[in-house]
This record gives C-alpha cells, structure tokens and sequence, in this order.
C-alpha cells in the first residue's frame, strides 16, 4: 500500500507505540491518539501491572524495529519460579532444561516510554496526549476525539483507523453498538481479582530476596507472584476470589484481617513488606478478563489489534508478548503487497486469530496451574521429567511452557495443541508407574514421544486440530 497515506492509532500504549514506531519506519504518515497523559512526563500506573514479563515472541518485535539492546538494558533475568510454602521454604523451579532460555521482568513504563521515544524520531509520526476517543465511524474512517485539557471536541479522519485501545477498545464498542454488519464479541471473567503490592528495597538499595525469579505463593484457590525490578524492589501482586474462600476481596476489610491473612499465608513475604495494609488499602482491586471478537476489521477502514482484539489474562506473561507479536506478523502481511486495505486485514486476522484465541486459553489453564498444581507431587514430578529431557536432549524435547514461550517460530495454536499432549502423556504415564522421575531418561524420552503422537492423532480424528 501508498506509503503516503494516513494512518490514525487510537492508543499509545505498549502496542500502539511499537505499532507506530514500525509504521513509521516503513515511511507511513503516522497519527497517534492518546487519552491519558505522556507517561515520561507523569506516573499513571493507577494501578495497573508495573512491570511484565518480556520473552522470545516480544523480543522478535524488537529485533524487527532494531531496538532490541536498548530493550534488553530495561531487563531482569527471571530462570525460573520460586516456589514459596506457608513455612517459608523456597524451591526454585526453571522454566526451561536449557540454561538459555528464561524470561526477563520489565518496567511497562520504561519500556512504554522507550517505545514512544523511538517512534517520535520519525518526523512522519505525531503522538499526542490527553486525547479521548469518544467514537469511531468505521464507515466514514473518522473518529471523535475530546482534548481533556481544553474540553474540545475534534474530528480526525485517516485513511485507514488501528485501534490498540486495550481490553475496553472504543473502536470494538462501535462495531458492537453500531450493527452494520455480523460482529461477534464475548468477554469472560475470573472469580478472582488482582491487588498490586510491594516489596521495597534495603536501606542500601538491594533485593529482600532472590533476585533472579518470578516469586510464587501458590495456596490452591489464590496466590501471591513478585516480580524484581531494577531499583531493588519487587512488585507484588495478590490474586484472590472476590467472594469465595475464608479470605476474599469482600471481607478483607481491615488492617488488622488483611496482616492476619498474610500471616497465615505468606509470613516470609509478610516480613518483607512493612507497608502492607498502607497499599492494599490504596491500590485498587481491578478484575481480570479475557475478550475475543470477530471480525477484528471492517472493509478496508478499521482494524482491531492488541488488547482491543484479544485481551487476556496475565498467568502465562504472554499478554504483552502477543501484542509485540501482532505487530510482527501484520508487517509480514505488508511484505506481501496485497492489493488493498481489506485484503491486508483479511489476511492478517485469518493468520492471527487461532493463535490469539489459543493463548487466550492457556493463560487462563496456567491460572489454575499456578496457583494450585504447582504445589502437587505429580507436577512436581512431571516438571522433573521435563528439565531433564530438556537439558539432556535440547534438540529433542520442549515442554509446554517452552513451547509457548521460548520457540517463538511455531504459533501459539500449534504449541497449545503439542503442549497439552505432552502433558497429558506424561502425566498418564505418571499415574500409570509406566515412567519414573529416575527412570532412563532415552527411554522416558521415546515414551513421551510415542503417546504424545497417539493423543494428537486421536485428537485429529476427533477434529480438534
């Protein structure tokens, strides 16, 4: 397509950023619209995840802009989970057999604000702050904007309109609300919400405790995650029911039952944060939700990407990830000069979606796993089968979370698909004393590899691949 038309991005946060920093370097005049203030000029996290865990399928976005060391500069390597019990005791668990592979906690501000640094270099992208969407007109390719500092009202058209408005996504509220054409939306909640915390430094600046992890308190039906970050501290988050279980949202009230709360479950991180009921009673309990819809674009005019498209819940560190993927594989789509707008979007969405769709999914498997299956003796167990086979036969072997995570060439559907089969093959076999955590691990290898093609070759048969 023209290089010299005009393109509207209504948001400026992770995606539309690294969207309009590619868009810019492939020379198209860029518009970027953003409702809330420049973040490199105020705080407002308000709540939201500071820092996220960045890995392979993110990384690829940053190699294909050229900013991937300046990226790297903002991370903390995390090789594993550090699992925590109600005693205090610690078991690190890697997230890979192969001692290269790990994900890296970084600040979203930081990151957000090296994004928009790199995208304004070029004079063909303008980003302005304190611009709310109102509306989109999908047909006429105009959208409302009200300047929160002025209180006007404005509109802008372009020739085409992306909208990486997040999970709440105006533009995906007026393909909803407006009904010229089939769109179909759905948005699922968990039971459980999610407090932002923390972990302050040492009086000299350094980590309470290990440095190099993603920290987990898993408790069954909630848990407590820590992420590092470069000052020292750790943001912790609290995933907890709303209503359910002795200990909820609802009757978390006091100061008092919150410290006794955290007494009972997580006295080491208790004794790390002093200001502990100071933020639960400040910081907001915000819901967690994951939104999937289609079509993603109308004609030739609009486009859905991000959030917007395909929000997910954070409990496989992918949410960000997937969003620096769309990126990626909507440039492959430009690579292939097709003929118009529509065609470009068509062929984008019928690449994209069942790879968005399957993370959707196992963000919310790796929920349950987090918080509950982490702590019990078989997963313990089939982890232990999986380093190993991993370290022994790198070439050979990817566990799930590998998959998904660090073999950024396959798709999210095609990791899910083989993922699940592994793990079912080895879990069944656990169960079934046909291998053991000491057994040889060539022929625990050619086990594993044997049930996993006979369960995707039943799932084929019944249609699920």
């Amino acid at each position: 397509m023209s290089e010299q038309q005009n393109i509207l991005i209504i948001g400026a946060g992770l995606c539309g950023s690294l969207l309009a920093l590619r868009l810019g370097q492939r020379g198209y005049n860029v518009t970027v619209m953003e409702k809330r203030p420049d973040l490199r000029k105020t705080d407002i996290s308000a709540g939201r995840s500071i820092n996220l865990a960045f890995s392979d399928r993110g990384n690829k976005a940053m190699k294909l802009t050229g900013i991937e060391d300046k990226v790297k500069a903002l991370c903390i390597p995390m090789n594993g989970r550090m699992l925590h019990d109600r005693l205090g005791n610690t078991m690190m668990s890697n997230y890979s057999g192969r001692d290269y592979e790990f994900i890296n906690s970084i600040s979203r501000q930081d990151l957000n604000s090296l994004l928009l640094d790199e995208a304004e270099k070029h004079e063909n992208v303008s980003i302005h702050f304190n611009k709310k969407c109102k509306s989109v007109d999908f047909e006429q390719t105009t959208a409302l904007f009200k300047d929160y500092l002025t209180e006007d009202e404005f509109i802008e058209d372009a020739d085409i309109i992306i909208a990486t408005d997040g999970a709440g996504s105006i533009l995906r509220k007026s393909y909803y609300l407006g009904k010229k054409f089939l769109f179909s939306f759905s948005q699922e909640y968990l039971t459980h919400g999610y407090k932002e915390l923390s972990i302050l430094p040492t009086e000299t600046g350094d980590y309470k405790t290990f440095k190099n992890a993603l920290h987990i308190w898993p408790r069954g039906d909630f848990m407590v995650i820590a992420l590092p970050n470069l000052d020292g501290s750790f943001t912790v988050t609290l995933f907890l029911s709303y209503d359910d279980g002795e200990y909820n949202f609802k009757n978390l009230t006091t100061p008092e039952i919150v410290t006794e709360f955290f007494q009972k479950e997580f006295p080491d991180a208790l004794e790390l944060m002093p200001h502990l009921t100071k933020e639960f009673f400040e910081n907001p309990t915000a819901p967690l939700g994951t939104v999937k819809c289609a079509p993603w674009y109308y004609k030739g005019n609009t486009l859905l990407m991000g959030d917007s498209a395909h929000a997910i819940v954070p409990f496989y560190g992918q949410g960000m990830n997937a969003s620096f993927e769309d990126v990626v594989e909507f440039d492959k789509v430009l690579d292939q000069n097709l003929e118009n707008w529509e065609a470009i979007f068509s062929t984008y969405e019928k690449n994209r979606k069942k790879d968005t769709d399957a993370i959707a999914d196992l963000a919310v498997d790796n929920f349950h796993e987090m918080k509950d299956h982490v702590g019990q003796a078989i997963f313990q167990e089939k982890r232990k089968i999986e380093m190993a086979l991993e370290e022994n036969f790198p070439n050979d072997y990817s566990s799930k979370y590998s998959l998904v995570t660090f073999n950024e060439h396959i798709g999210y559907r095609e990791a899910m698909l083989r993922g699940r089969a592994q793990d079912k093959a080895i879990l069944n076999m656990l169960a079934d004393n046909v291998i053991h955590v000491d057994g040889d691990l060539e022929d625990i290898l050619n086990k594993v590899k044997k049930e996993t093609e006979a369960i995707l070759e039943d799932d084929r048969i019944a249609g699920l691949k």
